[in-house]
């Protein structure tokens, strides 16, 4: 099982930026050319009438987000963070979620003009105090957890007892609430309901089916169908060779697109498929040990900067990038054509990003980087444990 990418082979401007990083290095690097080409891909493959947000959450780098901005119809965001980063970037359209907003948060939702997902009979009340006090009237949708809509994915959200969204069953009652409400406008319906889905195919199957539920349902309780929203789960495969065919995705929307009403518009807010694949980590092996049996790189950096192969319990791929230079006046420690356990500096044995992975030659001053890194990496790592310092963050 071999830890090198295919070919071994990273782009030019990615082994410039390490080249010149500061020694050890531990660093990610973003590249805005990767998100520009991704969002233009994703955009080629819909169909005129879907609108296109990039879920923040995935990567809040100003410059991740202030590309996407530029290129896309949107922002998605889910904390007063967030929020204020999207407005920082000059983003065409704000769409405000989460399960747990601050009243603080909802007026700086409603100052901004953002349309929010309410998750609650009880969130829209605040919503609507908060936009009555400050003259306005909000657009919201709410988000539904509607029964027995399951598809594949790391993360499951809906179709089962979860915190998020309004439970179908109590989505009657929500609507005659907001319909009562002066200080908001029932737009349509939050419908996200799965993670990292590599399955284009049966991804579209369930927007299709989305819309024809919110059409149903607007009917029957007399909702103007304005807005339809099932939110992201674009899948990355981070260990095969599986391929989210947006090709097949953007043909499987024509239908859903053209059942919607005229004034209606469809929106998608992928996270990780748009920045995944735009983000390397990168981290300089510090040692070289064999421990009962095992061979390990010990990196300076680890699951506090990048936690997502810990977080899901996978071996994250990565490349050697050789460093010729050697300052100490004893022997350089290497190894070849053998597995090594990759780990991190912290003190627990948790800390592991690759395990088991075959290296032709791997040395004490290499550098290990890890593609695919640019979405749920620095943003989902518990980054003060043990205080070391925080990796440089490079942007092409």
């Amino acid at each position: 099982m071999t830890g090198e990418l295919a070919g071994g082979g990273l782009p030019a401007a990615v082994v410039g930026a390490l080249r010149a990083a500061d020694r050890p290095v531990c660093a990610y690097v973003y590249d805005r050319d990767t998100l520009r080409e991704r969002a233009a891909r994703l955009r080629a493959a819909v169909p005129p009438g879907c609108s296109l947000l990039y879920a923040v959450k995935a990567n809040g780098h100003p410059a991740v987000v202030g590309a996407l901005a530029a290129v896309l119809d949107g922002l998605e965001v889910a904390s007063g963070g967030e929020l204020a980063l999207a407005v920082s970037a000059g983003a065409g359209t704000v769409v405000f979620g989460g399960p747990a907003k601050t009243d603080a948060e909802l007026r700086a939702a409603v100052a901004a003009g953002a349309l929010v997902h309410v998750e609650s009979g009880h969130e829209l009340r605040r919503l609507d105090l908060v936009a009555r006090a400050a003259g306005a009237r909000v657009p919201v949708a709410v988000r539904v957890n509607r029964a027995g809509r399951r598809l594949a994915g790391s993360h499951t959200m809906a179709g089962e007892a979860t915190p998020f969204g309004v439970d179908e069953e109590q989505l009657p009652a929500v609507v005659r609430l907001a319909r009562g409400s002066p200080g908001v406008r029932l737009v349509g319906f939050h419908l996200h309901a799965v993670s990292n889905n590599l399955d284009a195919v049966a991804h579209a199957g369930f927007v299709a089916e989305a819309v024809r539920w919110s059409v149903a349902v607007s009917d029957r309780l007399g909702v103007a169908l304005e807005y339809v929203n099932v939110g992201g789960g674009l899948g990355v495969d981070y260990t095969g060779g599986a391929v989210f065919d947006v090709a097949a995705f953007g043909a499987g929307l024509v239908p859903a697109v053209a059942a919607l009403p005229p004034a209606a518009r469809l929106v998608v807010e992928p996270g990780r498929f748009l920045a995944a694949d735009a983000g390397w980590y990168a981290a300089e092996v510090l040692d070289l040990k064999r421990v009962h049996g095992r061979w390990f790189a010990v990196l300076r950096g680890g699951t506090h900067h990048f936690r997502l192969p810990a977080a899901w319990g996978y071996s994250h791929p990565f490349t050697v990038l050789p460093v010729p230079g050697w300052d100490y006046p004893f022997e350089r420690p290497r190894v070849v054509d053998v597995d090594v356990d990759v780990v991190g500096e912290l003190c627990t044995p948790r800390d592991v990003l690759a395990r088991g992975r075959r290296v032709a030659r791997l040395r004490a001053g290499d550098v290990l980087v890890f593609g695919r890194a640019g979405a749920y990496g620095w943003d989902i790592s518990h980054h003060d444990f043990l205080r070391h310092p925080h990796p440089q963050q490079l942007v092409l």
